[in-house]
């Protein structure tokens, strides 16, 4: 989160003096919601997704935009890293890295604020805002437990 903001605090006045330029940061569907057992993690993509729309929102009529690409579940090697590969929700919904990429380079290119690759994403971080926050909560945590 420091790096992000202190990256973005150097070369935005440039872009925005120009005229012209594109941010793409990468959150994840996990911005969306909190995430029991992976707290700071969620929190940690909520502040890139929340940091992002607002700088968008700045940036609006100054030929700069930022883009928060927020995938789910891509198949990198994070899931070993973070312990989560043996996970069902992990194991059964991994995307394309290729395909991420892409999705997020063609939203950058496109000037979106938010681009979530996949239809199953896009759902999922809807019901994340609708429903009550108990529920996904408990919803995520029953996800991110270990059998």
């Amino acid at each position: 989160m420091v790096a992000l903001t202190h990256l973005t605090k150097l070369i935005l006045p440039s872009m925005v003096k120009r005229g012209e330029g594109k941010i793409l940061n990468v959150a994840s569907t996990a911005a969306f919601q909190p995430g029991p057992l992976m707290a700071v993690y969620y929190a940690s993509k909520a502040y890139v997704l929340s940091f992002s729309q607002a700088i968008a929102n700045e940036l609006e009529g100054k030929g700069v935009s930022v883009t928060a690409l927020c995938p789910g579940p891509t198949r990198t090697g994070f899931q070993s890293r973070a312990d989560i590969s043996g996970l069902d929700y992990v194991k059964k919904n991994h995307a394309d890295a290729k395909a991420v990429a892409r999705a997020g380079y063609n939203g950058l290119m496109q000037g979106q604020d938010v681009v979530i690759p996949g239809f199953k994403n896009n759902v999922l971080s809807i019901l994340a805002r609708v429903l009550p926050r108990k529920v996904v909560i408990k919803t995520v945590r029953n996800l991110m437990e270990k059998e």
